[in-house]
């Protein structure tokens, strides 16, 4: 399933630079209750976390998917169109009918002052509603306690993916905060799965489950006898934790067989995570990163790489665009190498960090960084010299610069 094509909303959102980051539940809890409880007409299941969030709701929705079950995904962000937050039984929504779901929703938006993932969300689960779906899959916005697709009342099995320091100034400066935040998203009766934390974080999620009357149930990587359609090691803790999530719904009564489960997990395909793309007929790796967390796994995932493979590759090059207010220095140190060479380039609409901000903040790379004009420039300053033997160049430091960078990318294995 390739991506959607992008849908024009600004006429019925507001900008989300505008309004900002507002976390709260009583404006959609209100707004919901005027629309009729749209929420209460479905079950779901939830997923919070830093890193791993929209791959664990992937490979759980293509396991209810080869169950046989209709099932929706609600996502956040998206790459190059706001039809990728929502899908319904493999399918994007269409861009009029999501146009029709937000519109529908204006009302409750302005009395309401909704903000805009508030909106979507609204609109989401009144579309779910009407849908007649068996199950919907909740990607937590920012978060949990305080997100909005938490307002949903019977999210039964939660899962949570790996949580590290991020959105800081939104949900606490250190981990035992933000963990805490996270596990917000625990109620009473529920199961919670979760892969191996740091013992911090690990701590606070006990505690919290504890308190809040939800059984907590661990699960450790899987094997690499299981196939899985998602690249990167890390992607066997998400896979454990949606299969988890899905043994957890067959012992609540969903029809999910074991066949299901490994189909789903080697089906899977989620674009941005360490995915196999091309350029003018040149191969590149992309992936978000968009973290401290996520940049040290990507790297790690890079030197397992490189290990296993006999006369290690060349120096690697970068095309990167990371956000203003994301910890820029410290992304920088876990990606490069010491021989990498990177292009910095902004992210179209979005402040982002510079060559040479960065390499102010960190004076050691400070040799290695590049200004990259454009991301056509970057592109093809990025592809190696011809005759040089080199290990795959890659894009990374954010969602919104793969975002940018889909209209020059093809996928050879696009589906």
């Amino acid at each position: 399933m390739g991506l959607p094509d992008p849908v024009e909303l600004s006429d019925l959102l507001e900008p989300f630079s505008r309004r900002g980051i507002d976390l709260a539940l009583g404006r959609l809890e209100a707004a919901l209750a005027e629309a009729g409880h749209p929420e209460r007409q479905f079950v779901a299941v939830q997923v919070a976390g830093t890193n791993g969030k929209g791959s664990i709701c992937t490979f759980l929705g293509a396991i209810l998917q080869a169950a046989g079950l209709r099932c929706a995904i609600y996502r956040s962000p998206h790459l190059v169109s706001w039809c990728e937050r929502l899908e319904l039984n493999g399918q994007w929504i269409s861009g009029p009918d999501l146009r029709r779901a937000v519109a529908s929703w204006q009302q409750w938006g302005e009395r309401h002052r909704l903000t805009p993932f508030e909106l979507l969300t609204g609109a989401a689960f009144s579309h779910c509603a009407g849908a007649a779906i068996d199950l919907a899959v909740l990607e937590v916005g920012l978060g949990g306690r305080l997100d909005a697709t938490t307002t949903h009342p019977d999210r039964r099995v939660l899962g949570m993916a790996s949580i590290g320091l991020d959105h800081c100034e939104h949900l606490g400066s250190s981990l035992g905060a933000i963990a805490a935040e996270k596990a917000g998203v625990f109620q009473p009766g529920a199961v919670a799965i979760s892969g191996p934390q740091l013992p911090e974080v690990a701590a606070v999620l006990a505690r919290e489950a504890q308190a809040r009357g939800t059984q907590l149930r661990w699960v450790e990587p899987l094997g690499s006898d299981q196939p899985l359609g998602l690249a990167g090691q890390w992607q066997r803790t998400n896979g454990a934790v949606a299969l988890a999530m899905a043994e957890a719904l067959r012992g609540q009564g969903w029809p999910i067989p074991a066949a299901a489960i490994n189909q789903g997990l080697a089906e899977a395909r989620w674009p941005g995570r360490l995915e196999l793309c091309r350029w003018q007929g040149q191969e590149l790796l992309v992936d978000g990163a968009h973290n401290p967390p996520a940049a040290a796994a990507l790297r790690q995932e890079l030197d397992h790489i490189s290990s296993s493979t006999k006369g290690a590759p060349g120096p690697r090059r970068w095309l990167l665009g990371i956000q203003r207010h994301k910890q820029g220095p410290e992304m920088l140190a876990s990606l490069l190498g010491p021989a990498d060479q990177a292009w910095i380039v902004a992210i179209p609409g979005h402040p982002s960090w510079s060559a040479a901000e960065l390499g102010a903040a960190v004076p050691g790379l400070a040799g290695q960084l590049s200004i990259g004009p454009s991301l056509e420039e970057g592109l093809a300053q990025l592809m190696a010299p011809e005759g040089r033997p080199l290990a795959l160049p890659l894009v990374a430091g954010s969602l919104y610069l793969l975002g940018a960078l889909q209209p020059l990318l093809e996928r050879p294995d696009c589906r």
